[in-house]
């Protein structure tokens, strides 16, 4: 499975050394990581590697291994049920420790908000550290720590509406991304698309895909699509050629909160034209 990570096309691979490896299998885990990580063909897509929680006794031995022996090829650490910001803190020291300096770009984090505890300190928590770029919401372990009943994933999706909201204004507020936890039925591509359809009605950045098959759906709901970015485009031109702060286009009143969100449609639809995931 981590080979597979460079051939497919996505903005960031993720792979994973906290909740899909057995306690038996941390180190050997750990190992198949790096020596993954040492062969060529990751570029462009960014790796990220979701380490073991900072209550466990392995995510020392994760940060110590992975930056010393394959931080190069690195871009992000995901941090798993994050529930305080001195976590972050304890990780970015320990990070500085083990980089020296020695890195142009220092390894980003991204935090996982997968408890109650997590999402009541969710605002510290996104201004915990200058390192931290993304928030992502973890659908599952969040609805079993609210005690949400077992339910159908999509169910369960929109009862965690309240968690999205919550979480993409601390991101927004710190200025990093927000990204949607994945949905976890496979073979269900409508109820993938409503899903993504959803985080992207409230603003959410992207989401996390589990299976290749979940990629081109995802795309799909993310990127812009032709009407979106020529009514962006109309509203960049009239504020230009007209010349004043708000003018009226097709019966609607646009000004500089119409240009800004003109101008991130189309830097995303610019992101899209590359993998995205």
């Amino acid at each position: 499975m981590p080979e597979k990570g460079r051939s497919i096309a996505v903005d960031e691979v993720v792979l994973d050394l906290e909740d899909s490896v057995p306690v038996a299998a941390k180190d050997e885990a750990r190992e198949t990581l790096v020596e993954v990580l040492g062969r060529d063909g990751w570029a462009p897509r960014s790796v990220a590697v979701r380490i073991n929680g900072l209550d466990s006794p392995w995510w020392e031995t994760d940060v110590g291994e992975l930056v010393s022996r394959a931080g190069g090829r690195i871009d992000s650490i995901v941090v798993p049920k994050v529930e305080d910001p001195d976590q972050l803190r304890r990780l970015d020291a320990r990070l500085t420790e083990h980089e020296g300096g020695a890195r142009e770009r220092p390894i980003a984090l991204e935090a996982l908000i997968e408890t109650a505890a997590g999402l009541r300190a969710i605002d510290p928590i996104a201004a915990a550290t200058p390192r931290l770029e993304a928030l992502i919401l973890g659908p599952a372990d969040l609805a079993a720590s609210l005690g949400l009943p077992d339910s159908d994933p999509e169910e369960r999706d929109e009862a965690l509406g309240f968690a999205r909201s919550t979480l993409l204004v601390a991101a927004r507020a710190a200025r990093v991304a927000a990204i949607d936890g994945p949905f976890l039925r496979i073979d269900d591509e409508d109820g993938l698309r409503r899903s993504a359809s959803r985080a992207r009605a409230l603003g959410y950045d992207g989401k996390w895909a589990l299976h290749p098959r979940q990629i081109e759906p995802l795309e799909r709901v993310f990127t812009p699509g032709p009407d979106e970015i020529e009514r962006a485009r109309a509203v960049l031109a009239a504020l230009v050629g007209d010349g004043r702060g708000a003018v009226a286009l097709g019966g609607e009143m646009v000004d500089e909160a119409s240009r800004k969100r003109a101008e991130a449609i189309l830097a995303r639809a610019e992101a899209g034209s590359e993998p995205t995931a």
